[in-house]
């Protein structure tokens, strides 16, 4: 079981000396300056988005601001500990492996070392280990701010922080990394202001078991909904950035099952897991895509099948950095940006 592979991994045997898998890499000089955010979100499936063909219009506000939705994506696992750092890993999900991935560099040590200042801003449980050698923040649920309720912040925080941050920094090359609280069940209803709830009846109770399966469905629905608010007011800010290259990338740690076959939550074994669990949702923005031979080729792609194991070459590749390490053919974006 995962739980015990968990214990091996970390408590039986003694950790592999660290590698570092690229020791030059560097930046592509195209750029001036350069803005990257990448949202990790929490639980949300790629089922419950209108931008995936779903009934409900959970997509209010992105698809106003032109985003591309890539409407094929499976996940790397069907839990946080797994997918978060796989997703960041050079390991695909068929050769991963946790002691082996903590044990060598990912994604944003090769970004961090180009010379771009890399930043994780936590509003979950960790970063699972993907962040101990970069700059990192974790959002305080205790401080004193109407977003937070002592236990956990809703998601527009991360609005706040990186509108601090970005104020604070004069970096001319950056990548942040948001991750979000999204739709953290089993208690969805904490996870959007009360005046967000755009599908009732809701259920505002943590035995999910005793919603209908309507009131369920609405409660988790409201999460979707609310994760586009806070994604649409990311863009926003990316927009007003002074900086040359923008891009946002959004993509989903795993999905949830609300209640189809008789499942609820996540984390069954991926061989066994329904795609409810797999398929994830993935956007993306950036000013290029004002460029309309970009825009055109990124519309050719949004609908071929990636996975995480695109987002290693895919984040090296927005942020311009030529490494050993990088796999043009793996870079979902590669094809567009040799274009334009």
């Amino acid at each position: 079981t995962a739980g015990y592979k968990y214990l091996r991994d970390n408590y039986f045997y003694p950790p592999l000396p660290f590698k570092v898998l690229d020791k030059t890499p560097h930046l592509l000089a195209k750029q001036q300056s350069s803005l990257t955010i990448m949202v990790v979100g929490e639980t949300a499936r790629a089922a419950n988005f209108s931008l995936q063909g779903y009934d409900k219009p959970t997509n209010q506000y992105t698809p106003k601001l032109g985003v591309k939705y890539f409407s094929d994506v499976s996940s790397c696992g069907t839990a946080t500990a797994i997918s978060v750092p796989c997703m960041f890993s050079r390991l695909d999900r068929n050769h991963y492996d946790s002691r082996i991935a903590q044990s060598q560099e990912n994604a944003l040590d090769i970004i961090q070392r180009s010379g771009v200042e890399v930043t994780w801003i936590d509003n979950n449980s960790s970063c699972k280990g993907v962040c101990v050698r970069v700059n990192s923040e974790t959002v305080e649920p205790t401080k004193s701010n109407p977003l937070c309720d002592g236990r956990y912040c809703f998601d527009e925080v991360l609005v706040e922080e990186l509108a601090a941050k970005l104020a604070k920094s004069d970096a001319k090359h950056q990548l942040l990394v948001l991750h979000m609280i999204g739709s953290h069940g089993p208690t969805y209803y904490r996870r959007y202001p009360e005046k967000d709830s755009k599908f009732l009846p809701d259920c505002p109770r943590s035995d999910i078991q005793n919603c209908s399966s309507e009131q369920l469905t609405n409660t988790y629905d409201n999460t979707i909904a609310y994760t586009d608010l806070v994604l649409s007011k990311l863009i926003n800010l990316l927009q007003s950035s002074q900086a040359d290259d923008k891009a946002l990338l959004y993509v989903s740690d795993h999905g949830e099952s609300l209640g189809e076959k008789g499942l609820y939550l996540h984390g069954f074994p991926y061989a066994l897991a329904p795609k409810e669990q797999t398929q994830v949702p993935m956007l993306f923005w950036s000013n290029k895509l004002a460029d309309t031979r970009f825009n055109q080729c990124i519309e050719q792609q949004r609908n071929h099948a990636f996975s995480h194991d695109n987002i290693f070459d895919t984040l090296l590749g927005l942020t311009h950095v030529q490494s050993t390490e990088y796999h043009p053919e793996q870079d979902i974006f590669n094809a567009c940006s040799t274009q334009s």
